[in-house]
């Protein structure tokens, strides 16, 4: 019985060391998806958890939703590495790649950021996009609610985006004073998540788009520097494809 007893615990131990409230759970997928663990790449399915700190990769054809203990939700699109932070305040790091965001708040207020090289997003209850086109560059744009893009680098360089508004934040500019409304970049953001969620309904046993997904916004917002986004460090292949260059 003392043998049977210190088994059980020993198996239970890991359990007990993994704050299962704290994950975030895989309630959609696509292509393949996958989390860093023990520095070896591990698959994710649907249902699987993800655990702060824990860092997640999609491939060329991945895609997955993630929802949180609050309803809250976050998608991460293909060509993509995001740490998943979970800690209070901190809910992810997007090293390049896209990721789509609805925070839950009917509950009051829930404050939440997400940081990428260049900016710093805080929002308290909305849906939005942040691209993490490359070391250097970063696309948001929103949906619905209210975000405040800070500039990571340079201090009071802070602009609040409301619902269709959009900007690009560079590493070695301030923010710009003017903010985007409607333009190309954020309409093929949205064709381009819009694109995924029909391949999502098509696939057999397919449902439509990813639950409680929010207004589609997701894609791709190369463009103002004209340049490609090859592999960068910490990069997991090509970002996505531009969007047509903004009408003159």
């Amino acid at each position: 019985m003392l043998l049977l007893a210190a088994a059980v615990a020993v198996s239970v131990e890991p359990l007990a060391a993994q704050d299962f409230s704290a994950a975030a759970k895989v309630v959609t997928l696509s292509g393949r998806v996958s989390v860093l663990r023990d520095g070896n790449e591990w698959a994710l399915t649907v249902g699987s958890p993800v655990q702060p700190k824990q860092i997640v990769i999609t491939g060329p054809d991945g895609y997955a939703q993630f929802q949180l203990s609050d309803g809250s939700t976050f998608e991460v699109f293909k060509n993509s590495k995001a740490v998943f932070r979970a800690t209070p305040g901190d809910l992810l790091d997007v090293f390049i790649g896209w990721v789509k965001v609805q925070i839950q708040h009917r509950n009051g207020p829930n404050p939440n950021r997400v940081t990428t090289q260049t900016a710093v997003i805080s929002v308290r209850g909305t849906v939005f996009d942040v691209v993490a086109e490359d070391e250097d560059t970063t696309f948001v744009s929103v949906d619905e609610g209210v975000v405040n893009v800070r500039h990571l680098r340079f201090g009071g360089s802070e602009r609040d985006l409301h619902a269709g508004e959009s900007v690009r934040v560079f590493k070695d500019q301030p923010l710009a004073r003017l903010v985007d409304k409607g333009n190309a970049a954020r309409v093929a953001l949205r064709a381009a998540a819009q694109a995924v969620y029909d391949g999502l309904a098509r696939r057999p046993g397919g449902g439509g788009s990813p639950a409680g997904g929010g207004t589609s916004g997701g894609g791709t917002a190369q463009g103002d520097k004209g340049k490609g986004t090859g592999n960068t460090s910490g990069s997991t292949g090509n970002a996505p494809p531009p969007p047509p260059p903004p009408a003159p």
